[in-house]
């Protein structure tokens, strides 16, 4: 009797062993699959800020905005730029960028790094990045503005947002995009009057 009692239970002991097996496994795939996602998430996001708060000669920062699609000789847009040494404001005209007008100044660190920490407090960065489709600028907002917001290393691209003034397209920057114009237009003395004359 006691024989075939053992014979029983070693296939039960048997399918239960196997049985916890392939849960753990399943456990440890679907960790793997959803939870390593958002770790990537945040050291992409850490690097932005690390990116951000940096003050080497070769940091810029950058806002860009583009107004409404109208024809070529009426098309305006500008772009501040903010690096460790240097503050330029510059106005195009036409879809081509054709300068209009140009404002450069001289920057120092400090004042740089106030600037970039005042930014990265503001959670300037910590949205995400769209992609493909999604991330496809051409077209967006016809009658509104469009606004991109970057980090650089020199020329090469580590980050970059944008955001529309039309309610239905609102892009990548999820925070309200007015403060962030206001504090780099205050970087440039006399910028909100040359600003002013594109619009």
């Amino acid at each position: 009797m006691a024989n075939y009692r053992t014979v029983r239970i070693i296939p039960v002991a048997l399918m239960l062993t196997i049985a916890a097996v392939v849960i753990v496994g399943m456990i440890y795939i679907v960790r793997g699959l959803f939870l390593s996602g958002g770790t990537v998430s945040v050291s992409q996001t850490d690097i932005s800020k690390a990116s951000l708060i940096n003050t080497s000669a070769d940091r810029v920062v950058r806002i860009s905005v583009r107004g409404q699609i109208v024809a070529d000789d009426d098309f305006r847009s500008y772009q501040i730029r903010i690096t460790p040494d240097q503050r330029v404001l510059t106005t195009y005209k036409g879809y081509l960028n054709q300068p209009i007008d140009n404002i450069t100044l001289g920057n120092n660190t400090p004042a740089y790094e106030q600037f970039v920490y005042a930014l990265n407090r503001a959670k300037w960065m910590d949205s995400n990045e769209l992609t493909g489709d999604s991330n496809d600028k051409r077209g967006i907002c016809p009658t509104g503005y469009l606004y991109e917001f970057q980090i650089l290393k020199g020329d090469k691209s580590i980050r970059k947002l944008w955001a529309s003034s039309c309610s239905g397209q609102r892009g990548s920057f999820g925070l309200r995009v007015d403060s962030f114009v206001e504090l780099f237009t205050k970087q440039i003395p006399g910028a909100q009057s040359k600003i002013g004359d594109l619009w």
